[in-house]
C-alpha cells in the first residue's frame, strides 16, 4: 500500500523549497526502487494509480514526487522564469538533493527512474550525468530535441489555458496552476529554446534503457525514441499503437507489462 504524501525541504537556486512525495510499498525493503518523474504539466497526483500498479506488477518499491512549481510542492517565485537549462537543473541539482533529503544514497542503492515527457528528459540527463547512481531508466514520450509538432501542441495548450476550463482542471492537481502552466509553457515557447537538444549528452548513458512512445503522440514524433536508440545502443524500444502522448493513461496495461518485464529482466527474480 502507498503511504500518505509527505514533504521534505531542499535548497535550490538560493532558496528552500518543499517537495511533496509519496512512498509506494516501502515494506519491500530489499526490492528495486522506481522513482517517478512527471510530465511538464504533471504532479504526484496526476499519475493516479499507475505507479502503484507498476510497482505491484514488478514487485518494486516506488517514490513519486512533484517537482518544485507543481502539485503541492513550493510554487515558482513570483516573476521567476525558467532558463534554457531547466531540465538540466532538475536532473543535476534538484533530483539528487531530493534523493538525499528522503534518505536515499543512489550509489549504495541505485534507483530506477521512470519519467514521462519532460520527466523522461530529466531521467535521461540524470542517467548521463550519474552513471554509478542509477540502475536503469524507462523513458516514456521523452524529448531529446525540439520538434515543430511539439511547439504547435504547446502553443495550442496556451490557447486552451487562456480560453477554456484547462486552468480549472489543472487546479485539481496543483495548488498554484499558474506556476505549473506558465513555467512550462513560457520556456518551451521561448524562441531560443528551439535550439535545445540533449542528443550529444545522452551518448554517455550506460544503464539499461527502455524508451516508449505512442504512435499518435501529439507532442513528438517517433524520431525522439529512434534518436535515443541510435545514440544509446542498449536501448530497447516500445512503440504503442492507438496511443497519444500519455501511454500510462492510453495504454497502461501494455506499458506496465513491458516495463515490469524489463525491470525483471535486468534485476532477475530478486524480491
Amino acid at each position: 500500500m502507498s503511504e500518505a504524501f509527505a514533504f521534505v525541504e531542499v535548497d535550490w537556486a538560493g532558496r528552500t523549497v518543499c517537495i511533496e512525495h509519496r512512498w509506494i510499498a516501502p515494506e519491500r525493503t530489499t526490492a528495486p526502487l522506481i522513482v517517478f518523474l512527471h510530465e511538464g504539466l504533471g504532479s504526484l497526483a496526476m499519475w493516479k494509480d499507475f505507479p502503484q500498479r507498476l510497482c505491484d506488477a514488478a514487485l518494486c518499491r516506488g517514490l513519486v514526487y512533484s517537482r518544485p512549481g507543481y502539485g503541492r510542492s513550493t510554487p515558482r517565485a513570483a516573476q521567476e522564469a525558467w532558463g534554457l537549462d531547466f531540465m538540466h537543473q532538475q536532473a543535476h541539482v534538484v533530483l539528487p538533493a531530493f534523493l538525499h533529503a528522503v534518505g536515499i544514497d543512489p550509489v549504495a542503492q541505485a534507483p530506477w527512474l521512470l519519467g514521462h515527457s519532460d520527466g523522461a528528459s530529466i531521467a535521461l540527463l540524470y542517467a548521463a550525468q550519474f552513471a554509478q547512481a542509477i540502475a536503469g531508466a524507462i523513458v516514456v514520450a521523452p524529448h531529446i530535441l525540439v520538434e515543430e509538432l511539439s511547439l504547435t501542441s504547446i502553443a495550442a495548450a496556451r490557447t486552451a489555458y487562456l480560453e477554456t476550463d484547462l486552468r480549472q482542471r489543472l487546479a485539481k492537481y496543483h495548488d498554484d496552476p499558474d506556476s505549473a502552466f506558465w513555467g512550462w509553457n513560457n520556456i518551451w515557447l521561448h524562441p531560443p529554446f528551439r535550439e535545445w537538444s540533449i542528443e550529444a549528452e545522452i551518448e554517455a548513458i550506460r544503464c539499461p534503457l527502455l524508451a516508449a512512445q505512442g504512435m499518435d503522440d501529439e507532442y513528438g514524433t517517433l524520431e525522439q525514441i529512434h534518436g535515443i536508440a541510435r545514440r544509446v545502443p542498449q536501448t530497447e524500444l516500445l512503440e504503442l499503437s492507438d496511443c497519444g502522448h500519455s501511454p500510462h493513461r492510453d495504454q497502461a496495461e501494455r506499458l506496465i507489462a513491458a516495463a515490469s518485464a524489463f525491470i525483471t529482466q535486468q534485476t532477475g527474480d530478486k524480491p
